[in-house]
């Protein structure tokens, strides 16, 4: 499906910096896009890729072929979100019309390779975003990402309040200081983590270096989207206005 839209900015903006800002694709695939004779401004078509749109004029995206898929996975424990070692099961291998929650089953075909954005670990479940949109990957997981991750774990341990301060600011991992996390006691051996980054397993490696023991985490949001009542092992596609939204709030 063609996409178009007008610009409304003050300033004219190049061609490639605009369709990336809009989540369109990034600025190296729109130049492509350009490069192919598909994109055009006011009927016309543009053929530099430093051309710039100004206010009032209207951009018009000929149809490239099918969309980006992405899809949102409640993946259960025991399945990896990253490339599998011998006898691990990837969380990709969810994405069947057998489990599929709701919605329609996207056009997939023998290049399709949905990437995870974001780990979860084999032994922890919940929410995955499974990909190949280029400019998602980078609103979700990119380093300038603004996106944060909300998780509901259970410990085993003494919890007081100094672990939970040292939870939310005054711990390192790997010789580098982690960012401030908002953690919060919700109930017995209960604690909420919101993070605004992904370090490898970073909340069971933050627990123990509290004297607590992760015994369940589960991931229930990114940014803007939650994970809702999907069921465990289940998937749909991920919503355009969705997608949106985890683009716009990454800023």
């Amino acid at each position: 499906m063609a996409w178009s839209k007008t610009y409304r900015g003050d300033e004219p903006q190049r061609v490639n910096k605009w369709l990336a800002h809009e989540g369109v694709c990034s600025r190296r695939e729109a130049e492509d896009l350009i490069g192919r004779g598909l994109v055009s401004i006011d009927g016309t078509r543009v053929e530099d890729v430093g051309r710039k749109i100004e206010c009032g004029q209207t951009l018009t995206l000929a149809d490239v072929g099918r969309p980006a898929i992405t899809v949102v996975v409640n993946k259960p424990v025991g399945f990896v979100s990253a490339q599998p070692e011998a006898g691990q099961t990837p969380a990709a291998r969810l994405v069947v019309r057998a489990n599929l929650f709701e919605g329609a089953m996207p056009e997939v075909d023998k290049n399709t390779r949905l990437a995870p954005l974001g780990r979860l670990d084999q032994d922890s479940h919940g929410l995955l975003l499974l990909s190949e949109d280029g400019v998602l990957a980078k609103a979700v997981i990119g380093p300038e990402s603004k996106l944060d991750k909300e998780y509901r774990v259970r410990v085993a341990g003494q919890i007081s309040d100094r672990k939970l301060a040292l939870l939310r600011h005054g711990l390192a991992l790997d010789g580098r200081k982690l960012k401030p996390a908002r953690v919060s006691l919700t109930g017995e051996h209960q604690i909420k983590f919101v993070l605004t980054e992904g370090r490898n397993r970073q909340i069971r490696r933050m627990c123990e270096l509290v004297d607590l023991e992760v015994t369940d985490l589960l991931r229930v949001r990114i940014g803007p989207l939650r994970l809702g009542a999907l069921p465990e092992g289940k998937w749909r596609p991920l919503a355009p206005p969705e997608r949106d939204a985890l683009v716009r709030d990454s800023h």
